[in-house]
């Protein structure tokens, strides 16, 4: 899993229409930050935003898939993290809709969360 730099800013300007994303680098790939909250990755040069119970159903209906880990014994496990639609490229309402609901995944994720514990 790689992210070019051009592919960072690449993202940074797709997602302008929806506000200030920054992509940080982590495991070869990158994490969409939005006001502080991981709501996407890159990986492989391609986007996924986060998913939860309220906006999954999208995802599925629009047969997305979602990011697959392989861990070194070899398993596979789905994230919560969903290849973004295609749609997200061309039209920016389109951008603005899919990522306010990973942001709002992201955030209900993080409020899950006990205070003072962190993943990682």
């Amino acid at each position: 899993m790689s992210v070019s730099s051009s592919y960072k800013l690449f993202v940074a300007d797709l997602f302008a229409p929806f506000g200030e994303v920054n992509v940080r680098a982590m495991f070869g790939g990158g994490g969409i930050y939005h006001q502080g909250v991981m709501m996407g990755l890159i990986a492989d040069e391609q986007i996924y935003l986060k998913v939860d119970e309220e906006n999954r159903p999208a995802f599925e209906a629009a047969d997305r898939p979602p990011f697959i880990f392989e861990r070194s014994d070899g398993r596979q496990i789905a994230m919560s993290f969903y290849l973004a639609p295609d749609d997200i490229f061309d039209d920016p309402d389109a951008l603005i809709s899919w990522a306010a609901g990973a942001f709002a995944a992201a955030r209900r994720a993080a409020a899950r969360r006990k205070p003072g514990k962190r993943r990682g």
